[in-house]
């Protein structure tokens, strides 16, 4: 059994909140370069260029890429030999992100209740999710979630007898309805099968996966790479302005459900995906 002190975790995702907060992801930017050299509409490609430029400068001047530092998501793979020791792991968690907030002079977003709407002032309670690993390792994923894509995220329980062209239809009515209010070029995650719930945190981690990896099962594969061209068909472009690149990726991850039905989620998120992670 290896011992893990929760001073550790604290530390660590301290600095990836503000890691993922202030450097874009290569894979992302690689994405954004391409699609920039793709882009016959000159509109399109001056926003991509301030969208690369904006991404250079916070890197160069350590600063946030973007105002809205979101609701702090944090995934953690955690080996089952791990014990974790010197106090509560997700009070730990939790003080990691008021730590790099605070540091990193981050805007605090989250509000203690969803009616009352007071600030909790430190961007806590982070969304937190665990999942129990093989092995005497732990690894922490921050990835901060702005609301203006958050908020055309959509889930649907549709009937096995929808199928595909259900799956399809959903899909890209998620996203046309989004249009420019998450901030495209967008990454769309997808999560199909389980539960209400389960798709849709299906959907959110889909968005942690590097943008040149697709789906290790090749139907899902080919089928992100099929609603990738379809949605980028939609024309709805850089910050919605027109163009080629609505989407850079789209991920799908799946899991098995019951025999009555076909769970849908899709999370929509802005061109930055913002993550980091270590391990520990």
């Amino acid at each position: 059994m290896r011992q893990i002190n929760v001073e550790k975790v604290t530390e660590v995702v301290r600095q990836l909140c503000i890691d993922a907060n202030y450097y874009l992801g290569d894979d992302i930017k690689n994405r954004l370069i391409q699609a920039r050299e793709k882009e016959d509409w000159d509109i399109a490609k001056g926003i991509l260029d301030q969208i690369i430029e904006n991404a250079n400068i916070a890197k160069n001047e350590d600063m946030p890429m973007c105002q809205d530092t979101g609701v702090t998501c944090v995934f953690l793979e955690i080996g089952q030999d791990v014990h974790f020791e010197g106090g509560n792991l997700e009070e730990a968690i939790n003080e990691g992100i008021r730590r790099g907030y605070n540091e990193g002079f981050l805007r605090k977003s989250v509000v203690k209740d969803p009616l009352d709407r007071v600030n909790t002032k430190d961007n806590t309670p982070g969304m937190i999710y665990y999942n129990i690993v093989p092995g005497d390792k732990v690894k922490i994923t921050v990835a901060p979630k702005g609301f203006g894509s958050e908020n055309m995220s959509q889930l649907k329980m549709l009937k096995p007898s929808d199928g595909l062209k259900g799956v399809k239809e959903f899909v890209l009515k998620a996203v046309k309805e989004a249009g420019p209010n998450p901030c495209p070029p967008i990454i769309v995650g997808v999560g199909i099968g389980g539960t209400f719930d389960k798709a849709a945190t299906l959907a959110k981690k889909s968005l942690i996966r590097p943008v040149e990896e697709r789906n290790s099962n090749p139907y899902y594969a080919n089928l992100e790479e099929e609603l990738l061209q379809e949605i980028n068909n939609l024309g709805i472009g850089p910050q919605g302005f027109g163009g080629r690149t609505t989407a850079l990726a789209v991920n799908i991850e799946t899991y098995p459900t019951h025999i009555a039905g076909l769970p849908v989620a899709v999370n929509i998120n802005c061109h930055a995906t913002r993550h980091a992670e270590a391990e520990l």
